[in-house]
Formats: structure tokens, C-alpha cells, sequence
């Protein structure tokens, strides 16, 4: 993954840190599915994204299971 979409992922997992999972404020932001939520972290020819998911809403667990192309996503 190039250096610029990393750095974007550190962002948004710090985001979903402090703001919770439901990041409306990223780029293509949608729920995929129960508790499944995915965003582009960079656009162009080739979009990267994460996918996440929150496994504990107690204990605020969330797990990114994904970030690489769009292509490549698990959805």
C-alpha cells in the first residue's frame, strides 16, 4: 500500500478511536452489512479502502479487516 494511503489509514483508525465506528465523514462511507462498515482511504487508479467491523460494543472493539484496492475487498 503507497505511503499516502497508509498514513490515511492510521487517520481514520484514530478516528474511529475517538468518534466512533459510523465515520460518515470519510469518502464512500457505507455499512456493509451488521456491524460491517467500509470507506475509501485514497481515490484514483488505484482506490484503496478499509473495511471494519465492530466485534464488541461493550468493551468498544472495533477490528479493520481490510485495507488494500478496492478490487481486492472483501465485500
Amino acid at each position: 500500500m503507497p505511503e499516502s494511503a497508509t498514513k490515511k489509514l492510521v487517520a481514520l483508525i484514530l478516528d474511529i478511536e475517538n468518534n466512533g465506528p459510523i465515520r460518515g465523514n470519510w469518502p464512500n462511507f457505507s455499512a456493509l452489512g451488521k456491524g460491517l462498515y467500509h470507506c475509501h482511504i485514497k481515490k484514483g487508479k488505484s482506490t484503496y479502502v478499509a473495511v471494519w467491523e465492530v466485534k464488541d460494543k461493550e468493551i468498544k472493539l472495533v477490528e479493520v479487516i481490510y485495507a488494500g484496492t478496492h478490487e481486492k475487498a472483501p465485500y
